[in-house]
């Protein structure tokens, strides 16, 4: 028993250690968002969550910064006539976001953040779309045990926290909306960014596109959004998609601004003086 319980934990964690890299990368770029959408559109005291979500990014990102640095390398060296303009360029979008935010105005370069929330937006309900990989896990022969312990939880935490990020993001965007007067518009705006993120997913699941190919490949993407995304077949899959995203997504919403309200209002009881402390009464 003892054997096959070894034997058991070393498959199980095998299975684990396999997803470990690309769940993490994916996930990094669900907190993409988030982060930003905290960045904009939280008040200051959101700063503590920001960080927060910033810790969470350094993590995902860790085990791929390798590759990825070698990829910005190669960028940088193969547009090398380009790169003073790009390091100023982020310098000045950092300082601006950072220092120069104004409740009141807002900067190019403010929204020149908010496209690149729009840009990554897609890559948190994707998370949805990976599991396609759970099934190829499955045809590796896998025990049941394994699959039902160890695969099927780690995928659901995995999706669950991917499309979350991408819930927190809008209700942050909404909530942003609503301090701007713009509360009727709110609805309008998820349904919208739904339509986006189902093409986004779209083009990244079948077409292998990815959110900074906006930058680094735009010629290509445009020719594909032309060519590809009118036919039927895109038109439908983009349209079940979207269906599902804005399914969960109103599910997900309620669920989370149930917690938030309950979190607000036990942190309120907590501050009110305790009634039977005499001490503390008048």
């Amino acid at each position: 028993m003892t054997v096959e319980l070894i034997a058991w934990i070393a498959d199980a964690w095998g299975a684990l250690q396999k997803n470990v890299g690309w769940m993490g990368w994916n996930l990094f770029l669900a907190l993409v968002p988030l982060a930003l959408s905290v960045w904009l559109f939280g008040r200051p005291r959101s700063r503590k969550a920001l960080w927060w979500i910033g810790l969470f990014l350094f993590a995902t990102f860790l085990p791929k910064s390798p590759l990825v640095l070698t990829h910005i390398t190669r960028f940088i060296l193969e547009n090398r006539t380009n790169y003073i303009v790009w390091a100023i360029t982020l310098v000045l979008i950092a300082l601006d976001l950072w220092l120069l935010r104004s409740p009141q105005t807002r900067s190019w370069f403010w929204w020149l953040g908010f496209l690149v929330f729009i840009a990554f937006l897609p890559n948190a309900p994707y998370v949805l779309t990976d599991i396609i990989h759970l099934v190829e896990d499955i045809r590796q022969g896998y025990s049941i045990w394994t699959i039902t312990l160890a695969l099927v939880p780690q995928y659901l935490i995995f999706m669950i926290g991917g499309f979350e990020a991408y819930v927190l993001s809008l209700i942050n965007l909404g909530e942003y909306l609503k301090r701007q007067g713009l509360g009727k518009f709110v609805l309008w705006v998820e349904l919208t960014l739904h339509a986006l993120s189902a093409i986004g997913i779209y083009l990244g699941r079948f077409l292998r596109f990815n959110s900074w190919d906006i930058v680094t490949q735009l010629d290509s993407l445009a020719n594909s959004v032309v060519d590809d995304l009118v036919a039927k077949r895109p038109i439908l899959v983009m349209g079940v998609t979207f269906a599902v995203i804005a399914g969960l997504y109103w599910i997900m919403k309620q669920v989370s601004l149930g917690i938030i309200l309950r979190r607000k209002q036990a942190i309120a009881t907590h501050q009110l003086p305790d009634k039977s402390d005499t001490s503390t009464v008048l």
